[in-house]
């Protein structure tokens, strides 16, 4: 049976570990007891992804990291892993949406995070099912 892929994208700035971990739950609670979970996500060491890491750690599932690095130069690393995250494809995307905190972003006026808006975008363009979360 193939395995349920859940892509997680948020900012590295989301804190609400209970939210992450309640949407998770809500999230493979609905599949097939025999299909093997696998979570997808950017591997930053803090933020949605770390806290979704922990959260599949604790209750066994596959984990699959893909670190921005590994895609590149910055800054056009975190737009490749983005791509490339969707393109292996996944059965629903959740994505855990902060405030641009970034201190030279030269975008007027609050707005969301850049790299976890465009993870979203790119996995509903895929056809991938996203449920978005703001902080």
């Amino acid at each position: 049976m193939k395995p349920y892929r859940l892509l997680v994208t948020g900012s590295r700035d989301w804190q609400d570990r209970d939210r992450i971990w309640m949407e998770l739950g809500n999230a493979v609670g609905v599949v097939d007891i025999d299909r093997e979970i696998v979570i997808v996500h950017g591997h930053c060491p803090r933020g949605a992804d770390a806290l979704a890491d922990e959260w599949g750690c604790k209750y066994g599932t596959t984990i699959e990291r893909h670190r921005a690095e590994d895609f590149g130069p910055w800054p056009a690393c975190g737009p490749f892993r983005n791509k490339h995250m969707v393109s292996l494809g996944a059965d629903l995307c959740l994505a855990f949406i902060g405030p641009c905190t970034r201190p030279r972003c030269r975008r007027p006026g609050p707005h969301p995070s850049h790299g976890a808006s465009h993870c979203a975008h790119l996995a509903e363009q895929a056809g991938i099912q996203t449920r978005r979360y703001t902080a």
